[in-house]
């Protein structure tokens, strides 16, 4: 009986050594450089790791979420990396700062021109999108990673709720609630009447400022001839005394 115990806890604990030795793989996530308002403009990062140890990742495709189209998606460059961005049509056109838009951002493909991402190490792909939707909580992409010897990683479940995570997990893009300022290009009438009054209170000091100095410039002046004349005449006034000593 004691050894069959101790065999059973040399076998769970081997069992423990072998878990604890599997790595936790990453995954492919995305996430903002500070807040992704809803209705507002955000600059996202998608980070993708490499987890071969034998081969290094090429090419990354991120499909965006058709439910939420988005208009405006630039991609910042990247070197070693071209980058693709491809749209489609809307089924149903959005309205844009006033503008109907008929097409959207339906993927960006990203190619390495160079090694890749190598064992060991990742790389983040930022892009500026927008505008972000204002009744939703977040946006799922669905990306592709293709490793150089042709093997690709499809990062496109979903999450269900109470459930715990998938092995191949979507990018998710948590969106926050927006505020006053979140919004692109956004500048309130009172914010441009302080700005307008502020200016035309330094200009009015500056103006003040230079009238006292062109005013206290003009008294100096003035001032400086005054005691020019009184020299010369308290000199002329000593000569001529001297003058008549001498003649008495």
């Amino acid at each position: 009986m004691k050894a069959t115990r101790i065999a059973a806890a040399g076998a769970a604990a081997a069992s423990a050594v072998l878990v604890l030795s599997v790595p936790a793989f990453a995954h492919v996530s995305v996430q903002p450089e500070g807040a992704a308002a809803k209705g507002g403009y955000a600059t996202v990062d998608f980070k993708v790791p490499n987890e071969r140890d034998d081969a290094s990742t090429s090419k990354l495709e991120v499909n965006f979420p058709a439910d939420h189209p988005l208009a405006s998606v630039m991609a910042q460059p990247i070197d070693g990396w071209s980058v693709k961005v491809t749209k489609a049509k809307l089924a149903k056109p959005l309205t844009l700062h006033g503008e109907k838009i008929d097409e959207a951002v339906s993927k960006v493909t990203w190619t390495a021109t160079g090694k890749g991402i190598q064992p060991g190490y990742f790389q983040k792909f930022p892009l500026s999108i927008g505008a972000l939707p204002e009744n939703a909580d977040e946006l799922v992409f669905k990306a592709i990673q293709t490793y150089d010897n042709k093997e690709v990683v499809r990062w496109i479940e979903p999450q269900k709720e109470g459930a715990e995570e998938p092995e191949n997990p979507a990018p998710v893009l948590a969106l926050s609630d927006a505020s006053e300022g979140d919004h692109h290009g956004s500048a309130t009438a009172k914010d441009a009447s302080d700005t307008s009054d502020d200016a035309k209170a330094a200009a009015k000091d500056t103006t003040e400022a230079a009238a006292s100095s062109d005013s206290s410039d003009t008294t100096a002046r003035v001032l400086g001839v005054v005691g020019i004349v009184v020299g010369v005449a308290g000199v002329a006034f000593g000569v001529l005394a001297g003058r008549r000593r001498t003649t008495a």
